[in-house]
């Protein structure tokens, strides 16, 4: 059985450890060490319980704390070539990443300790972004974070599995209504930035199956969007899609989530 926990999940950073029980995976590193050390600690765990790391993306909220992962516990840092050739040249990542270097294709699955891992491309403005679809102990989990639209691939891949990790970044009338600039508003609208509400209520209507179990919405904005609108959007689709059984949760932007069943 697969257990669930997010350490953040923001534009403050992003850090997610999903675990066997005998084996687990992080994906991104956008926590400190310390942080990590005490959030596992709460629930019998520590750095010994995760043997690989996944990455999504080159932004900094993802792989701030990479180089510390690398240099003092000197884990396998899986990402695809072109995503490692940016991390090799990244001022945060550049100084001990070249010794944890693993490499993945996209579209292909990878076996990853205990885990089966197959990245997919999404788009957002970084120099490449992926989701990754991975299986193990029975489920099928997918994560999406920071993209600009929902592809069909995604949407097939969440189709098959029990939970889905999905971005629900911002509501319209909130961002438009806001203070950023009218070109930062447009980045994250226009296709490589983010996903809204509306949008990740769309996609959840078209991934909905009998099968899904959970869907925990990531990366909600803090300046242009509140839990509250995020999950009653969610929650509608769900609905909509006569799910009511999936449990749905907005995973939190500053502090860990509890460790979920899946």
């Amino acid at each position: 059985m697969l257990k669930f926990l997010s350490f953040t999940s923001g534009s403050c950073g992003n850090c997610y450890f999903l675990t066997t029980g005998t084996d687990g995976l992080v994906i991104d590193a956008g926590v400190s060490l310390r942080r990590m050390k005490s959030v596992l600690a709460e629930y019998g765990y520590d750095y010994s319980s995760f043997n690989n790391v996944l990455v999504t993306h080159d932004h900094l909220d993802h792989i701030r704390n990479l180089d510390s992962f690398c240099k003092k516990l000197m884990k396998p840092v899986w990402a695809t070539t072109v995503l490692h050739g940016a991390l090799a040249t990244h001022a945060f990542t550049r100084a001990h990443i070249a010794s944890c270097r693993k490499f993945l294709d996209i579209g292909k699955w990878t076996r990853v300790g205990e885990f089966s891992v197959r990245p997919f491309v999404v788009p957002h403005d970084a120099t490449q972004t992926v989701g990754y679809a991975i299986s193990a102990g029975g489920e099928e989990f997918v994560i999406m974070t920071d993209l600009g639209r929902v592809t069909d691939e995604a949407v097939e891949l969440a189709s098959g599995a029990s939970t889905v990790v999905i971005e629900s970044n911002y509501d319209v009338d909130m961002l438009m209504g806001g203070s950023y600039p009218h070109e930062l508003k447009m980045r994250i609208m226009q296709g490589h930035g983010h996903i809204s509400n509306d949008e990740c209520a769309s996609a959840i209507k078209r991934f909905a199956h009998e099968g899904l179990k959970n869907v925990f919405l990531c990366h909600l904005s803090e300046n242009n969007n509140t839990r509250e609108l995020a999950y009653a959007c969610s929650s509608a689709a769900l609905k909509e899609a006569g799910c009511n059984h999936v449990c749905l949760r907005c995973l939190p932007r500053q502090y860990p989530s509890p460790l979920v069943e899946l």
